[in-house]
């Protein structure tokens, strides 16, 4: 069964479904900067949502996938590249990334090619608990 919150989503466009990981990111804190444009090693490179607290910067990747069956692959591919934009993002700016994928359902993926996988329901707990998972996760 869907929940409410799921329900509420699905009217989102894949902008606004960034801004609202933007506005999260912003209530816990964070220093925000939104779709973050930079350039290292000749290429350019974009993430959805970068936010600064203290010496942690997380690197989000917002995705508002539908529901086929090949979702989950999908994902996974996304994984790799953002993993990349965030061993780039981390090079450039000298600073240690943490790359995470939001999604809009929850595939039960946890890590995956490098990436932190967590659905929007769970991004407030994740955010709250952020210095435990971190920890126990090995970042």
């Amino acid at each position: 069964m869907e929940s409410d919150r799921e329900h509420d989503l699905d009217g989102l466009t894949w902008q606004e479904f960034e801004e609202l990981l933007r506005d999260i990111l912003d209530q816990h804190n964070f220093e925000v900067k939104f779709r973050k444009v930079f350039k290292h090693g000749g290429r350019g490179y974009q993430i959805d949502v970068v936010g600064y607290r203290k010496d942690l910067c997380l690197c989000i990747d917002g995705k508002k996938y539908g529901r086929s069956r090949y979702r989950t692959s999908s994902l996974k591919t996304e994984a790799t590249k953002h993993y990349n934009r965030c061993l780039a993002h981390e090079d450039a700016f000298n600073i240690r990334s943490i790359p995470v994928i939001v999604s809009w359902i929850d595939d039960n993926l946890g890590f995956e090619n490098g990436c932190i996988f967590v659905p929007v329901a769970m991004l407030n707990d994740f955010l709250l608990n952020l210095d435990a998972i971190l920890d126990e996760s090995g970042f």
